[in-house]
C-alpha cells in the first residue's frame, strides 16, 4: 500500500518527460552503472559510478561549518571541462552526476551544461534562492535532473545556521517553483544539534509530503573546515536516533527516503572508502570526497577522468586507508590517519584559503556514524533490496 501511494504522488505530480528521465536515465541506467562497477572491481579497477562535482565555489549564503570557499574569487567548471568530463564518463557506463557547489545556479553556464547531456540524469544541490518560476519551467523541460533543495532548520535556526535573513522563506519559494512546474524535486537536511528535534519528525515528514516533496536526505552533520561549530556535531545516541528515524520512516511515509551511510544491515560504509563516489572541486581537482580537501590529480589531466582516476594511487590508497581504518568516516574519527595519508602522497591542499593542513592538524578524533554493536537494519524490503545490490560495502571492508 506505501509504495502505491508514493508512486501514485510521483506519476500524478511529476511532468511525464521528467518521470521518464528519471526512471531510465537515473534508475535504469543507474543500475547498470553499478553492474558495471562490480565488473571493473573484479579486475581491480575502480572507477565511481557517482561522480560529484562542485562546479563553482561562489554561494549567496554563508552557512555555518561550511567547508567552501564561498567568499573567495569565484572559480567554475567552465561548459567546456564539463562537457569533456560527462562525455568521458559516460563512455564507461555512467549516467548519474551530482552536482554540488557552492551555489550551483550561480554558475552562468548550469543549464547549458544539463541540456548538453539528456541521456545523464543530475541531482543539484541547491539552497533554492535562484530558482524562478521560468528556472522551474526550463528544468521541467529539459527533464533530466532534480534540484535538492537544503533546508536546515525552522524560520530562526535557518537564519542562525546560513548566515542570512529571510532564508527560509526564500528556499521555501524556489521548492514550491520547482513542484508546480512538475520536477522531481527533493529535499535536503544536514541534520545537527540545533535542527534535530525539529526536522527529524513525523510532521515534519508530513509537512514536505503535503508541499508535494517528492523525496528527502538526511545528512549527517560534519564538523569541519575553517569554522566546524563544534556544538552542532551530533552525539553517539543522536546519530543512532537518525537511523532508527529514516529506517522507521522508509515503512511508514510515502515519500522516498534517503541516506549514504549505512547498508542494508546497518552496518556503517563510507562512500568514498567503497569506490562508488569520489569529488572533484571547482578547480577541478579529483578528491576522495568534499570534505576531503586534498588531491594529487586533476581533470584537467590531458588522459581524461577514466584513466586519471583508474590509475590514481592517491585514491586507491585512501580507500584501502579508509576502509582499514574505520567503516564510518575517517575524517571525523581518525583525523591523524588521515593527516599522515596527505603527507605521504605529498597532496596539494585544494582550498583558496590554504590552509587544509592546519584544520586537519586542529581537529580531534569524534564519533561517526559507525557504531558497532548498535546496526539498525534496513526494515522495508525495497530499500534492503536496493542497498544490498547497489549500493553496499562492495567488498571494502572484507
Amino acid at each position: 500500500m506505501l509504495m502505491l501511494q508514493m508512486s501514485k504522488r510521483m506519476l500524478t505530480t511529476v511532468d511525464p518527460k521528467a518521470m521518464w528521465k528519471f526512471l531510465y536515465n537515473f534508475c535504469f541506467k543507474g543500475m547498470m552503472s553499478v553492474q558495471r562497477f562490480k565488473r571493473r572491481l573484479k579486475k581491480g579497477e575502480v572507477f565511481p559510478p557517482f561522480l560529484y562535482i562542485s562546479i563553482i565555489n561562489s554561494c549567496n549564503l554563508r552557512c555555518k561549518g561550511c567547508w567552501v570557499d564561498v567568499a573567495a574569487e569565484k572559480q567554475a567548471i567552465d561548459l567546456k571541462a564539463m562537457n569533456r568530463l560527462i562525455t568521458d564518463a559516460r563512455k564507461h557506463g555512467n549516467s548519474f552526476f551530482g552536482i554540488l557547489g557552492g551555489e550551483p545556479f550561480m554558475h552562468d553556464e548550469l543549464l547549458d551544461i544539463l541540456a548538453a547531456h539528456p541521456s545523464c540524469y543530475f541531482q543539484v544541490f541547491t539552497n533554492g534562492q535562484f530558482i524562478t518560476p521560468e528556472v522551474a519551467e526550463r528544468l521541467r523541460q529539459l527533464g533530466n535532473v532534480t534540484p535538492l533543495v537544503s533546508i536546515e532548520g525552522t524560520e530562526v535556526i535557518s537564519d542562525q545556521r546560513r548566515g542570512r535573513a529571510g532564508v527560509l522563506n526564500k528556499t521555501l519559494r524556489g521548492l514550491d517553483n520547482c513542484i508546480r512546474a512538475g520536477v522531481m524535486t527533493g529535499v535536503a537536511t544536514s541534520v545537527c544539534g540545533n535542527n534535530i528535534d525539529d526536522l527529524l519528525t513525523e510532521s515534519w515528514l508530513d509537512h514536505l509530503i503535503e508541499r508535494g516533496a517528492h523525496y528527502v536526505w538526511f545528512h549527517t552533520y560534519r564538523p569541519v573546515g575553517p569554522e566546524p561549530s563544534l556544538e552542532l556535531a551530533l552525539s553517539p545516541e543522536q546519530l543512532r536516533r537518525v537511523r532508527q528515524f529514516v529506517v522507521d520512516m522508509r515503512c511508514k511515509k510515502p515519500i522516498g527516503i534517503v541516506d549514504a551511510y549505512w547498508d542494508h544491515n546497518g552496518e556503517a560504509l563510507c562512500p568514498a572508502a567503497t569506490g562508488i563516489s569520489h569529488h572533484i572541486s571547482p578547480w577541478g581537482d579529483i578528491e576522495p570526497c568534499p570534505i576531503i580537501q586534498f588531491a594529487t590529480e586533476s581533470i584537467h589531466d590531458p588522459r581524461g577522468i577514466y584513466e586519471t582516476m583508474t590509475n590514481s594511487k592517491y585514491l586507491e590508497d585512501f580507500r584501502e586507508t579508509a576502509s582499514q581504518a574505520t567503516r564510518g568516516c575517517i575524517v571525523l574519527e581518525r583525523p591523524d590517519l588521515l593527516k599522515q595519508f596527505v603527507e605521504r602522497h605529498g597532496a596539494r591542499d585544494t582550498t583558496a584559503r590554504r590552509a587544509a593542513m592546519a584544520e586537519l592538524e586542529a581537529m580531534n578524533s569524534r564519533h561517526s556514524q559507525h557504531m558497532p554493536g548498535h546496526e539498525i537494519p534496513e526494515k522495508h524490503w525495497m530499500y534492503r533490496f536496493a542497498k544490498k545490490h547497489w549500493f553496499f560495502g562492495f567488498g571494502a571492508y572484507g
